[in-house]
């Protein structure tokens, strides 16, 4: 062991010597510094399992499907107060969605909406789901397996008749065991027959509240419930095998222009959003949460600093006469200095430890709690230790450097 390493190493059972004569006041500190890092990595546990979802969820629909819509806007826009641009913009209509179907390049298209509603039988009643108004074509975009029933036939989805395909979950809580195919439920107060259940893909995303609960026929949801066409009013597409999406792309825009009777130079009337544009969207969302959930927890960690340079002043202080006799018995201004900077990086890499196992656990909670996948990167961890080492050294550089500046005379008469 060199010289060095082995002052390192006698630093630190020093600096856990000191820890223990002030229990409480560098519990405090480390409490900060605990408080900054489980945060972060909680958080970035959510948050890159929620994105990991909406990676899963697009592979499931395919990342040729795209979708048409009024409009695409990253944040919701009021029905009551839409812009200029938006509100001259015809709505889509299911016409629109049966020429886009009828293309050559395309395997499938149909308008859809949805609404959240909660789902009631017989004195039970869920949470508020999303309810979807759709065809017996979902599962082309969704994913997901019909477990028990049917789809709707053609008549149910020319007609709007009121039948519903329920998330199996959904249905188990509401049913229990007990047989559901032919029993009515009430979803926005509006009885349907139960005709299907369908399983969803394991690691689908679903916010919090806004879980897939149902599908039901289109015509059915826009005749019987207040549907909002500008921000839940689409059209998905999925190319045929063997053709692009530019391609289908391409010939949709062609063909939704030319229903619309768009002359050559005018923009489009409608928006074509693709897999990735809606990960992106999603990404900055997430981006902006987690920067303002590292800026929040950097406030505990500062606040953290702070406590290590009180501590360590305050530990210079009372500890000014055993300065003086190390100095007088030849240590040197370095190794003063390190001997403080030592305690200090200890006092918050246990703060940083503890702090990593508090965000992992939080980690696993919020796995249960929102049905995600949620596992803390292993890079974070790293970074997580360093940050915590850092803010000792330069929260601890202070106190540590008036330590070796001390006078071991002065110090050594100091009571």
């Amino acid at each position: 062991m060199t010289p060095r390493v082995g002052a390192v190493t006698e630093n630190i059972r020093i600096a856990f010597d000191a820890l223990r004569v002030s229990k409480l006041r560098s519990a405090l500190t480390i409490l900060g510094v605990v408080i900054g890092v489980a945060t972060v990595m909680a958080m970035a546990a959510i948050v890159d399992g929620i994105r990991k979802q909406i990676i899963t969820q697009i592979e499931i629909a395919g990342p040729t499907t795209f979708y048409v819509m009024k409009k695409f806007s990253k944040t919701l826009l009021n029905p009551d107060n839409l812009p200029k641009d938006v509100r001259v913009r015809p709505d889509m209509q299911e016409r629109e969605a049966d020429r886009l179907r009828r293309l050559p390049e395309v395997a499938y298209a149909a308008l859809w909406t949805q609404m959240l509603a909660r789902i009631e039988s017989e004195g039970t009643r869920s949470q508020s789901m999303a309810i979807f108004g759709a065809d017996d074509g979902f599962m082309q975009i969704q994913g997901g397996e019909l477990v028990e029933g049917r789809w709707f036939t053609r008549k149910e989805i020319t007609s709007g008749a009121p039948v519903v395909v329920l998330q199996e979950e959904t249905a188990r809580s509401l049913f229990g065991r007990e047989r559901m195919i032919g029993r009515l439920v009430r979803i926005g107060g509006r009885p349907l027959e139960v005709i299907g259940l369908w399983l969803e893909p394991g690691n689908i995303f679903a916010p919090p509240g806004q879980k897939v609960g149902a599908i039901m026929p289109f015509r059915f949801m826009e005749r019987s419930y207040p549907i909002d066409r500008t921000n839940s009013l689409w059209i998905p597409v999925k190319p045929r095998a063997g053709v692009t999406v530019a391609d289908a792309q391409g010939a949709a825009v062609m063909a939704l222009r030319e229903s619309r009777g768009l002359r050559p130079g005018t923009t489009n009337s409608f928006d074509l959003v693709t897999q990735d544009q809606v990960l992106e969207t999603f990404n900055d969302m997430t981006s902006i949460f987690f920067l303002v959930m590292v800026l929040i927890s950097s406030v505990a960690l500062f606040v953290g600093g702070i406590g290590v340079m009180a501590v360590m002043t305050v530990a210079v202080t009372s500890r000014t006469r055993e300065i003086g006799v190390r100095k007088a018995l030849g240590a040197t201004r370095g190794d003063i200095l390190l001997q403080f900077l030592v305690e200090a990086c200890t006092l918050t890499g246990i703060g940083g430890l503890i702090g990593i196992l508090v965000g992992l656990a939080l980690g696993r909670v919020a796995s249960f709690a929102l049905d995600i996948s949620a596992p803390v990167p292993v890079s974070l961890t790293v970074i997580a230790v360093v940050v915590s080492v850092g803010i000792g050294i330069i929260f601890g550089l202070v106190p540590a450097r008036r330590a070796s500046l001390l006078n071991p005379i002065d110090a050594l008469r100091y009571e």
